[in-house]
């Protein structure tokens, strides 16, 4: 910049001169002008051509009147053309074709033609037309040289594209731009006709507009990109339809990066609403700016994974950020590099999606800002390309290059610029490793040349490769170590690339391997679009036998004018072996002659990339074929490396359409990736009666997203049609690994039964079963179908199973996979298909298996359907007691919901909280209600003895834990039932081994003897003021609870015996058992919320001032401690044997929960776990307090003689505890002294029905038996599994009056 004088005055604008040179008189209005090179071609409405050269001389030449131009269908000499005929004809549009050599026409009267001169300098008489005989509505015309094919607008609204054929020279119509009724119900058919078609500078798209206005944007074989009569465009945020915007002319800007339009508001338009003034619209000057893929320039891009988009002075890349390789797959070429980056939805599935990750992580696009020291002498860009890692880019404006590195966020510009302005890259460019390939001119030599540039070293032609070349390059490619480049000669020639390292510069040598022509086959070279060499060829047989060659540069694809013709090396000649002396030699095979292999295609992709797993798809060759969708060309290999058969082609050509353009594959991933444009609306933001309404609003704010989209089941799909099931079966195992691929296949099972479920006529050959066999090969085969089922109407269900089976087999195979969600779908679909009685059956066992492995949410929503099965509410199936949710700590999250604090009032508990209210244990949530309004319903008494079985079961297998989660999740009403059971399934048979069990279960470490315990300056000298305190505060209010004590008396006695006093005697026997010591000295907030709301703090606020009260009992007797070094060494040394808080948490609720069903030898087990005296005093309190079943005080005797005996032998940890209760144990002996009949013994209490009155057989298990059972026998309860249908109506009754139990029953 600097080097250069005058440099910003050469920047400027040009001083333009116009002057008048001639007037010619043509004596009739001009309908149309062309420059055909020299000469200006001009159509006026009388019917004549006239040619004039650009000096303004008609040279002598007569006009050609249009009547003497013969015309036919194709221009075989057999047939000779009819002449136009009749008088009046004249030309309203025409377009010169140079690739075509001719002018496609328009007549007045809506024909459309194509006219020919037969040599360069044409006379009249040597003018021949062909035209197509279907179109009679022509009113413009478009041409695109690179693909030889003319657009006809037509009145009707549609676009007819014509290419001519090469061997006739007929018209064929090659394909229709119209928009359909299904995307544009509104608007179809009522666009008027087409006012303009204008294909883009680089020939990639064509944008149309009706004279009703509206404009839309094709793809060149008619893929439609955006269309501005449906959506935002169409309508404004409140529903209005607008005004479609009428365009008078438009015209594409340099390179296609703008559409410059002049809007034209016809008469209807000079009223905008009724109640502002009439303002009449100006036309104006719209201008659009275009973003456009690399593809449309660069197409020796398609050969990587990313999409790369570049506008005019900015580029749009996906590959998120740079740091991040795109990759992890084991190629040699990328370097282990990892970063993190936005988390992908499927990170656990290893390094394959971490890759994919980047690629799809997010919407948003990576822009990168093109310098602005290139863009002032370079502008417009031209070309970009991006490396494999997706970490550099290179960019070419008018002169030069420039080069920018994502990870450094720095732009490298030349640092001569005399340099950048002496060079004009022609052919696009590449990357290979670190360098940058590329074709360009060289001015001041006047010359050809190829050059390659190392991205690390400085940007100067100092250090670079330069290999002179014959004549211009038009395409660069590059493939493995090799350059391809298509020169304006037509000729192709294939150089090698290698990383030379002289000295201290790396540089990149470039020979040339060979070189083919190709202008037999090539008509003009400005028809190539791409050209690139691939390792795909028609024999896979090949990588059986010489593995080393299969990924080789077997054969170069060249893309001329939409044609995809291959030409593979010639193996058919003697091979030449590899030698060391050589070793370019192998790769000079000469080529085959070429091959067509697809008509209309727009982007070719392959990959050299090797992969044993996955080599259908890295194999093959994706083309794009505009509207008519994607191909794969794919090959098929033998199964087990068995020989093909001969009949049997090695590839095959599959059409599939997809809903996005391509712009990418993902050739492992078996995605396409491509890019939308979006719309967002901000007409809201201007006021309706501002002028300039319609152009500021008329338009949505664009934004282009990226999009991606699955294309692996319409594979599949293909393959199954042409029964070729064993290839589909190879290609869907080497997917089955990506996260999608249980999508993949659900897609392809709907869209076929959709397909055929709602066919009018038969099918004669239906694919459905072939896919459902097919989908039967893989273990996601049961989801699959229930997925498919629920996402299509029940119509079609029939048709489904008819295929895939028997919903209720399959219902089954899903119970014995252990799979129970995917079983709950297939209920769902017996429902709609069975008898209730068959859904009934099938539900029940789905929630006994449920109910099994504690999947409660399942459950949850079982009991709901049962219930809607049974009361016939089947429409609208009552609330699920789902009060909680299932929480990532084991369900026991629940028990903070119960509310066990005194201020809250029954009144304002939340319907979803299970509160202790009138009668204890009922709650007041979903599932109170549902007892108390169904309680006659026969299928409440299902569920719940289904429930009760359950729950017995858990407690004869000593599960408390799984018991107190099951309560919780459920709401199933603990108390009510354990009261009903206390004498049976709630029984504590073998104390020793419930307490081993319970250790194990709540991960409870075993007790061991602290040194300290000996010399403890504690000992029990203060354990009796603790009793009397308890005595005298807790134990009152509860010997005086009668029947109008509501719910708060309960609480207040729970919260005292809970917290006051475990807290004191933790503080008072700390010697002997010092880990409770360490709970009230750590932690006395926790401790208090642990009992009145199990840890959760919100309650803390709520409890009452009685509960602050005790608080400050034990702040104060805390204070007083002086603890000394002995004593803290003692504490610190007892915290190894004391559980996990959660565990301690759990624990003390089911002791709250036992001590109020009055299951008193279940409270002994849990206490002796706590080890808490006081737990053991309560209950004595209770005993002497209340009336207590003799067999129960007798079965606790008997228990804790077991454990002091076991204790005694295997766990020495227990006995100083157990010496601290012995003056308890030995008041229980005491009072079963005094207890004179404790067999006749019942409680009775006010308004409740005696539980054991009924002379049952299954109850009349002797009293004295539970005594003296031996205590290592564990079966003495399996009895209680017999009783569920006697206690279901005594649960019934009991649990719903109305008064409250004696304390015996808490």
């Amino acid at each position: 910049m600097k080097g250069t004088p005058h440099f910003k005055e050469e920047q400027c604008a040009p001083a333009l001169n116009l002057e008048m040179r001639k007037i010619l008189d043509l004596q009739a209005p001009i309908m149309s002008l062309q420059s055909v090179l020299e000469d200006l071609l001009v159509a006026t409405s009388d019917g004549l051509l006239h040619l004039i050269h650009w000096e303004g001389m008609t040279n002598g030449r007569k006009a050609i009147n249009l009547c003497t131009v013969p015309f036919s269908v194709d221009l075989q000499s057999s047939r000779a053309g009819s002449f136009l005929g009749f008088a009046g004809v004249h030309i309203r549009d025409m377009e010169h074709c140079a690739t075509l050599d001719g002018f496609a026409v328009v007549f007045n009267d809506g024909k459309v033609g194509f006219i020919t001169p037969v040599s360069s300098r044409f006379p009249a008489e040597q003018l021949h037309g062909v035209w197509p005989q279907d179109v009679v509505d022509g009113t413009c015309v478009a041409v695109n040289n690179k693909y030889r094919l003319m657009a006809f607008g037509c009145a009707s609204g549609s676009v007819q594209v014509y290419t001519i054929d090469n061997t006739t020279g007929a018209m064929l119509l090659s394909h229709k731009l119209e928009l359909t009724a299904k995307q544009y119900p509104d608007i179809w058919n009522k666009t008027g006709a087409v006012k303009l078609v204008r294909w883009s500078p680089d020939n990639s798209v064509v944008i149309v507009t009706w004279e009703n206005g509206g404009l839309s944007l094709w793809s060149v074989f008619g893929a439609q990109l955006i269309c501005t009569l449906g959506g935002d465009f169409a309508y404004r945020s409140d529903g209005t339809k607008k005004d479609p915007l009428k365009i008078n002319s438009m015209s594409w800007g340099a390179e296609g990066y703008h559409l410059w339009v002049i809007s034209g508001f016809g008469a209807q338009n000079t009223e905008i609403e009724s109640d502002s003034k009439s303002i009449v619209k100006q036309p104006g000057i719209l201008l659009f700016q275009f973003i456009k893929s690399v593809l449309t320039v660069n197409p020796c891009m398609s050969n990587q994974e990313q999409v790369l988009l570049q506008g005019e002075d900015r580029l749009y890349l996906n590959c998120g950020e740079a740091s991040q390789t795109q990759h992890a797959r084991g190629s040699s070429a990328r370097p282990e590099h990892k970063a993190a980056g936005p988390r992908s939805p499927f990170a656990d599935s290893g390094l394959e999606a971490q890759g994919l990750s980047t690629l799809l992580g997010h919407r948003h696009w990576h822009v990168v800002q093109i310098s602005n020291t290139y863009l002032e002498s370079n502008w417009p860009i031209r070309f970009s390309a991006i490396d494999k890692l997706g970490q550099n880019i290179a960019v070419v404006g008018k002169f030069g290059f420039a080069h920018y590195s994502l990870l450094t966020k720095k732009w490298k510009l030349f640092g001569n610029i005399t340099q950048e302005q002496n060079m004009i890259v022609t052919g696009g460019l590449a990357w290979w490793n670190d360098f940058i390939v590329l074709a360009c001119y060289n001015i001041s030599d006047h010359q050809e040349e190829l050059r390659v540039y190392l991205r690390t070293s400085n940007l100067d032609n100092a250090f670079a490769h330069v290999t002179k070349a014959k004549a211009e390059t038009l395409l660069l490619s590059v493939f493995r170590d090799m350059v391809i480049v298509f020169r304006a000669d037509c000729s192709i020639c294939l150089y090698s690339i290698e990383r030379k390292s002289d000295g201290p510069n790396t540089t990149a040598g470039v020979q040339v391997l060979q070189e083919v022509s190709m202008s037999r086959y090539i008509p003009h070279p400005f028809l190539v679009v791409s050209v690139t060499l691939t390792s795909v060829s028609t024999e896979n047989g090949i990588t059986l036998k010489m593995p080393q060659q299969a990924r080789d540069a077997e054969s170069i694809m060249l893309n001329l004018a939409g044609q995809l013709i291959m030409m593979q090396r010639d193996r058919s000649g003697p091979q030449i072996r590899e030698k060391d002396s050589h070793p370019n030699q192998r790769k000079l095979l000469p080529f085959c002659p070429p091959v067509v292999l697809a008509q209309s295609v727009e982007n070719v992709w392959t990959t050299c990339r090797a992969n044993k797993q996955k080599r259908h798809l890295l194999e093959a060759l994706w083309l794009s074929c505009g509207g008519a969708g994607m191909k794969v060309w794919l090959p098929l290999f033998p199964r087990d490396h068995r020989k093909p058969h001969s009949f049997l082609s090695q590839r095959i050509m599959l059409p599939f359409h997809i809903n996005i353009y391509p712009l990418a594959v993902l050739f492992e991933d078996a995605l396409v990736l491509g890019a939308v444009n979006d719309t967002l609306l901000y007409d809201s933001l201007y006021t309706r009666n501002s002028a300039w309404e319609q152009l500021e609003v008329l338009f949505p704010y664009c934004v282009v997203e990226r999009t991606s989209q699955i294309y692996l089941h319409h594979i599949l799909r293909q393959l199954l049609v042409r029964n070729l099931g064993e290839q589909a079966l190879l290609l869907a195992q080497s997917c089955a690994a990506l996260p999608y691929f249980p999508h993949v296949l659900e897609l392809m099972l709907h869209e076929v039964l959709e397909e055929e479920a709602t066919s009018r006529e038969p099918i004669p050959d239906p694919l459905l079963p072939t896919v459902a066999k097919f989908i039967t090969e893989f273990p996601l085969f049961l989801q699959t179908v229930v997925h498919c089922a629920r996402k299509t109407e029940y119509a079609l269900w029939n048709y489904l199973f008819a295929a895939v089976g028997n919903p209720k087999d399959l219902f089954e195979e899903c119970l014995m996979a252990q799979d129970l969600d995917t079983a709950a779908s297939y209920l769902i679909i017996l429902q709609n298909m069975e008898v209730p009685a068959v859904s009934r059956q099938h539900a029940t066992l789905l929630f006994n298996t449920a109910l099994e492995q504690g999947k409660w949410d399942l459950c949850r929503h079982m009991i709901r359907f049962l219930k809607a099965i049974g009361s016939g509410e089947s429409e609208t199936p009552p609330s699920t007691p789902t009060a909680q949710e299932p929480s990532s700590s084991g369900g026991f999250e629940f028990f903070r919901n119960r509310s066990i604090s005194l201020s809250q009032s029954a009144e304002n508990v939340p319907a979803s909280k299970f509160s202790l209210q009138k009668t204890l244990s009922m709650p007041s949530g979903p599932s109170g209600k549902r007892w108390s309004r169904d309680s006659d319903c026969a299928e409440n008494m299902y569920i719940d003895m289904m429930l009760w079985r359950h729950a017995r079961r858990l407690l004869e297998e000593v599960r408390l834990k799984d018991l107190g989660c099951f309560a919780a999740q459920l709401g199933f009403e603990l108390i009510s039932w354990l009261c009903k059971e206390r004498t049976r399934a709630a029984r504590v048979d073998n104390f020793v081994l419930a307490l081993k069990r319970l250790h194990k279960d709540f991960l409870w470490p075993l007790p061991i003897i602290p040194a300290a315990s000996v010399s403890s300056p504690f000992k029990n000298g203060k354990y009796r003021t603790g009793e009397q305190l308890l005595k005298s505060q807790s134990a009152d209010p509860f010997l005086n609870l009668d029947m109008d004590a509501g719910v708060s008396t309960v609480q207040r006695s729970q919260s005292w015996l809970g917290s006051i006093g475990p807290a004191h005697h933790e503080l008072d026997t700390a010697s002997s058992h010092g880990p409770q010591m360490q709970d009230a000295f750590l932690s006395p907030l926790s401790n208090k919320g642990d009992e009145c709301s199990i840890g959760s703090a919100t309650d803390l606020t709520e409890s009452s001032s009685v509960v602050d009260g005790d608080w400050t009992v034990v702040g104060e007797s805390f204070s007083t401690l002086s603890l000394t070094q002995s004593e803290l060494e003692h504490i610190s040394m007892e915290l190894a044997s004391k559980g996990p808080h959660k565990s301690q948490v759990q624990l003390r609720y089911l002791l709250h929960m036992f001590m109020e069903a009055g299951c008193l030898d279940w409270c002994v087990v849990i206490g002796l776990i706590l080890r808490e005296a006081s737990v053991i005093s309560q209950i004595l309190l209770l005993v002497q307090s209340s009336e207590v079943d003799g067999e129960m005080l007798q079965n606790i005797k008997t228990g804790l003689h077991a454990v002091d005996r076991w204790a005694s032998t295997d766990c020495p940890g227990y006995k100083p505890f157990l010496n601290i209760i012995k003056p308890q144990v030995q008041k229980f002996s005491e009072l079963m002294e005094e207890q004179v009949q404790p067999e006749a013994f019942q409680p009775v209490t006010v308004g409740k029905t005696p539980e054991h009155t009924g002379p049952r057989a299954e109850e009349s298990r002797g009293p004295s038996g539970h005594g003296s059972l031996p205590q290592g026998e564990v079966g003495g309860s399996s009895l209680g599994i017999r009783k569920e249908e006697d206690t279901a109506r005594a649960e019934e009754e009991e649990s719903f009056q109305d008064g409250t139990y004696d304390c015996s029953v808490s």
